[in-house]
């Protein structure tokens, strides 16, 4: 007779299962602005996800962890980007260095290599969410296929961000999170980061007239 699975935990996983969707619509989005409101939503619902695993388990400081990410992701660092955008008038699209098909494809795959790996690892862990750990995984991984297939700067700081948010997912399904101190860390550094990456912005496109990064190529041959 199979055991019921707790709605605890079917929350969870529906709320990985959502940010892993959310990492592919980031991957085949072509236009600026909605990639920016597509990692609002990510972090929207990793917030969500980080707020059950704390009513479930009952560890206070991932109530601090869900209000950190909510506060952040979902709603400082989006405002910085919209910011930046308007400011730089860079409400082009997204240019990739492969097409469409042949991203998702790739992306596929490497969901596929990240179940795999994860699986050995999440039957050694006895946290209530450690059925996620594939996904966040496998959206630490097409994060990063998003930064190296984008030709622009701004959608290669969204995929940076959206890696650490796969990190902070597999963070909280191996050991329900980090110390609150390394997170508050992690918190500002990335908070700092995006307003040094904002200023390095301004400078590529009063150099090149555009945000394209490799208009910094001509910087080799001088």
């Amino acid at each position: 007779m199979s055991t019921a699975i707790p709605l605890s935990a079917q929350l969870i996983n529906l709320f990985a299962s959502v940010i892993l969707l959310l990492s592919f619509a980031m991957l085949a989005q072509r236009r600026i602005l909605p990639l920016i409101n597509l990692f609002a939503l990510q972090g929207l619902t990793l917030a969500l996800s980080t707020l059950v695993v704390a009513f479930t388990t009952n560890q206070t400081h991932l109530y601090w962890s869900a209000g950190l990410t909510l506060l952040l992701k979902a709603m400082l660092l989006p405002w910085i980007l919209h910011r930046l955008v308007r400011q730089l008038w860079a409400k082009w699209d997204v240019e990739s260095l492969i097409n469409v098909p042949t991203t998702m494809l790739v992306g596929i795959v490497l969901v596929i290599i990240s179940f795999n790996v994860a699986l050995p690892i999440s039957e050694l862990s006895s946290t209530v969410s450690r059925g996620t750990l594939g996904i966040a995984l496998a959206t630490v991984l097409l994060a990063f296929l998003m930064m190296i297939t984008r030709t622009k700067a701004i959608p290669q700081v969204v995929g940076f961000l959206a890696m650490e948010n796969g990190l902070f997912l597999a963070a909280t399904s191996a050991t329900y999170g980090m110390p609150m101190v390394v997170e508050l860390g992690i918190a500002l550094d990335v908070l700092v980061g995006a307003i040094i990456l904002g200023v390095f912005f301004f400078q590529i496109r009063d150099q090149f007239d555009s945000l394209d990064i490799r208009h910094m190529e001509r910087l080799k041959e001088r």
